[in-house]
């Protein structure tokens, strides 16, 4: 083992044991502590928070300090198991996006779980795209992004704009998403002693918390069980220390045989949503992130 492993493990142990520890406190010091950890994201000099309300649903416009696209923009819905997170908690994302970009970046507190079970958090995604459009974007002018929770909602916010016969976005970004509920992807066992962000406990409680009584194979919870036929192009992130790195893959395999432009990079050494934090690689992603969007904006 090389310094450079042997520092990647000490890091995921001192990861993995706050987690824990956050894990075991109620649900409400849960989510306060993911805000705390966001809100030291807030004084960065390179970007502008706009706090605004959409039809009471509580949302943040992130804007690079600097001449950008405004007639591109990023939805970004963030992750947290359906049961916790925010737009405060995603700044640790959201404002790397934006200056990476130049663009735009709208996030939002969709209605979480348990106290607003499936399917609240896919009407309240639905609800700031239409957004969007009321202001006058077009869906070609919308990049749709997401970790975790919020890269399961990326998929379903496209399946519901199909279902409806409506416009999509130019295309899409999924970090490390949550794509099938069944928890049958092989990383399930292989990663589970080495993630050290996700438990398979942890996964259960979310789906209890938000599925009910819902399929598990339903493609609006399950996204891994839809038909992509028609869906923009589609990028993935996934580190291959985390229990859901064949949620990634098997989705990148089902999107090129539904004939959909799918790219996956697979980063050794990293976990669950590793772009959060604060480190060379993280930026590097999402920059990678960037050059996509570039590349399909046009």
């Amino acid at each position: 083992m090389n310094f450079k492993e042997k520092g990647n493990q000490n890091l995921m142990k001192a990861i993995k044991a706050v987690h824990r520890m956050i894990e075991n406190s109620d649900i409400d010091k849960y989510r306060q502590s993911q805000d705390n950890l966001g809100s030291i994201y807030t004084n960065s000099k390179e970007v502008e928070f706009e706090d605004i309300m959409i039809d009471g649903m509580p949302a943040e416009w992130v804007t690079a300090n600097r001449p950008h696209q405004e007639r591109k923009v990023i939805l970004y819905c963030h992750g947290g198991g359906f049961k916790t997170g925010s737009f405060r908690y995603a700044r640790s994302i959201t404002t790397k996006l934006a200056t990476s970009t130049s663009m735009d970046v709208l996030c939002f507190d969709y209605r979480l779980a348990p106290e607003h079970p499936y399917p609240a958090a896919q009407e309240d995604v639905l609800k700031a795209w239409d957004y969007l459009m009321y202001l006058g974007y077009g869906a070609r002018d919308v990049i749709v992004a997401g970790d975790s929770a919020g890269g399961n909602l990326v998929l379903t916010l496209v399946l519901k704009l199909k279902e409806q016969g409506r416009k999509l976005p130019k295309g899409l970004v999924c970090i490390s998403p949550w794509t099938d509920m069944t928890l049958q992807g092989r990383s399930h066992e292989t990663r589970m002693e080495i993630d050290p962000v996700l438990s398979r406990d942890y996964l259960i409680s979310s789906i209890n918390a938000y599925v009910g009584g819902e399929e598990l194979e339903n493609p609006f919870i399950s996204p891994l069980f839809a038909d992509f036929s028609g869906f923009p192009p589609v990028y993935i992130q996934v580190g291959d220390n985390e229990i859901l790195l064949h949620d990634s893959i098997c989705l990148d395999k089902k999107l090129r045989k539904a004939g959909v432009y799918s790219r996956i990079d697979i980063f050794r050494g990293m976990w669950h949503v590793f772009q959060m934090s604060p480190f060379k690689k993280a930026y590097d992603a999402m920059d990678q992130i960037a050059e996509f969007i570039f590349e399909i904006a046009g």
